[in-house]
């Protein structure tokens, strides 16, 4: 199964060490987590040789051949609603997670779209609910 996994880039990193384990954690549950890059930390590096474009293109791609969306929405990201967006309207089931400890944007804690999930985690709570997500969408 193929999951698409989104987080904050270029509005900041401070949740990139949460964001690798969930990574690892989806991995080592054997799913193909298909932006597994982004949680490096050359990621600037490894993504200045492509276009804008191509980094749309490429990711939207990506959400439309993906089973799933897993989104750690708790550093605020315009790219990562506008795939959360894009993924909802092509009917793919989106887990947000995001810290106990933050006010998360009403625009994703007051949406009522089917399919999408929102849960607030602290410490490694997120676990149990990619657990619950991903049951809940391979039954």
């Amino acid at each position: 199964m193929n999951i698409y996994f989104c987080c904050s880039i270029t509005g900041g990193r401070k949740y990139l060490s949460t964001n690798k384990k969930i990574v690892t954690f989806l991995k080592n549950l054997d799913y193909n987590v298909l932006t597994e890059h982004i949680v490096t930390t050359d990621i600037f590096n490894i993504e200045k040789q492509y276009t804008a474009e191509y980094i749309f293109e490429r990711d939207i791609k990506w959400i439309d051949e993906c089973h799933a969306v897993i989104a750690e929405v708790s550093n605020p990201s315009l790219g990562v609603g506008y795939e959360i967006c894009h993924a909802l309207n092509k009917g793919k089931p989106v887990l947000c997670l995001y810290d106990k400890d933050i006010f998360l944007s009403r625009m994703i804690s007051g949406n009522t779209k089917p399919g999408i999930i929102v849960k607030a985690y602290s410490d490694s709570e997120w676990q149990e609910h990619i657990e619950n997500f991903l049951k809940k969408i391979n039954t």
